[in-house]
């Protein structure tokens, strides 16, 4: 009988599968020479390191910070040329695992959903079924199709019920798996626009005037993945015969100059393109329910993490868009809106220009399709914690970021076209 017991155990292990980081380091790279960004790029064809900011090392460019995560097995290695070659660095994360084990204080983690906690996918989804039945004046729900793995992708439509059609803006969170604190904002958003209807003025007249299209997990197999294998999951978990590598990242999956530049081919690689354009059916749901309803949605926001930055197109091109000066002036109210709270300082611009060209990205996308107020937010922090901010920190996010976000809906509101 322990024989049995014990074959249980080991199965039990090998399907739980969970990827641990002990000793694992995040260090951040100060590249000042041209040979410095040639060695982060020749340290990425030799090991495997995974970067965390910029999103791959294609994108490594002379004086910008770079922050990558390195194996224990390779330290030393790491160590020995940063200092033969002279490069600046620092040490943000001291041990991944250990970083990992405090983010998200599971010591104390409730058993019901919360919104100052990072919530399970099942938390989140009996939380989308109860919500969307709680006021149904103001909130329903409505699924767009399923993820590669079958799991329902549900978007919740808040507004006051009319009978014309409302315009409309949507906004999803969560693409990028590992970004936990992108949907906790949407749970957020939501808890906050219906219980301060009727006492807020701005958020009032927003619901009554527009709908909000909110998606909470965008990216819905691979933030199952980050809670139950791989934390540092960043990708979809679509999976192709004759590739062993699995998910494309759905950032790069957009139709918006698709896969020309900041992006990858490889199916290994954290910024795969994918085969083609839309081949992420999570893509291919919320691009369907865009053009649907492309007549009605003014405002197309989507919030991912970490960096503190406002962009909008292009991503993709150099060019600027033909509304930039408009776009630029929304964004940086925005960011004063967002910083007069706790002193929260964003940076906003176009994400080429600002940040580094990445083609295949949905603002991109919704704003050719004809979405002028196009926006990606990038919440906190600028790197201490990167991915793994703390769930102290959820609240004095959420409540700076929708200062942000009410300031964009309200220009919005008043600027329809």
């Amino acid at each position: 009988n322990m024989k049995v017991f014990l074959l249980f155990g080991l199965v039990a292990v090998a399907l739980a599968d969970v990827s641990r980081f002990e000793g694992e380091k995040v260090f951040r790279l100060k590249p000042v020479l041209d040979k410095h960004v040639t060695l982060i790029k020749e340290l990425d064809k030799s090991i495997k390191v995974d970067f965390w900011r910029p999103e791959s090392s294609e994108l490594v460019t002379i004086d910008s910070d770079v922050d990558i995560r390195v194996p224990a097995i390779y330290l030393d290695m790491v160590y020995t040329i940063l200092q033969q070659n002279d490069m600046e660095h620092e040490v943000l994360i001291e041990d991944l695992q250990v970083a990992v084990d405090a983010h998200a204080d599971n010591k104390a983690s409730p058993r019901t959903h919360s919104y100052t906690k990072y919530n399970s996918w099942d938390k989140i989804q009996s939380w989308i079924a109860s919500i969307s039945s709680s006021n149904p004046n103001l909130i329903s729900k409505q699924v767009i199709g399923n993820t590669y793995e079958g799991r329902p992708m549900t978007i919740l439509k808040l507004g006051k019920k009319s009978s014309s059609t409302k315009p409309a803006i949507f906004m999803d969170c969560g693409i990028h798996a590992r970004e936990w604190i992108s949907p906790a904002f949407c749970q957020w958003f939501v808890k906050e626009a219906l219980s301060t209807y009727g006492s807020d003025s701005q958020m009032t007249s927003l619901l009554d005037q527009m709908d909000v299209f909110v998606l909470p997990v965008f990216n819905v197999d691979g933030y199952d993945y980050t809670h139950k294998s791989n934390r540092m999951w960043r990708k979809t978990r679509s999976k192709k015969s004759g590739s062993s590598c699995i998910g494309a990242d759905p950032n790069r999956n957009w139709n918006a100059g698709w896969c020309t530049i900041g992006a990858s081919s490889n199916p290994c690689s954290d910024t795969f393109c994918g085969y083609s354009p839309e081949s992420e059916i999570e893509v291919k749901n919320v691009a369907d329910f865009i053009r649907r309803n492309k007549s009605i949605i003014k405002a197309y926001l989507t919030i991912h993490s970490y960096s503190q930055l406002l962009l909008f197109p292009y991503s993709y091109t150099y060019d600027l868009a033909e509304h930039h000066s408009e776009l630029l002036k929304v964004a940086e109210g925005a960011s004063a809106a967002l910083r007069s709270l706790y002193g929260t300082r964003y940076t906003s611009g176009p994400g080429a220009t600002t940040i580094y060209p990445a083609a295949g990205g949905s603002d991109d996308w919704a704003y050719d399709l004809g979405v002028k107020y196009s926006y990606t937010f990038e919440l906190r922090d600028t790197g201490r914690y990167g991915f793994l901010l703390p769930e102290s920190e959820i609240k004095p996010t959420c409540e700076e970021t929708m200062l942000a976000v009410k300031y964009i809906a309200a220009y919005v509101q008043k600027n329809l076209y």
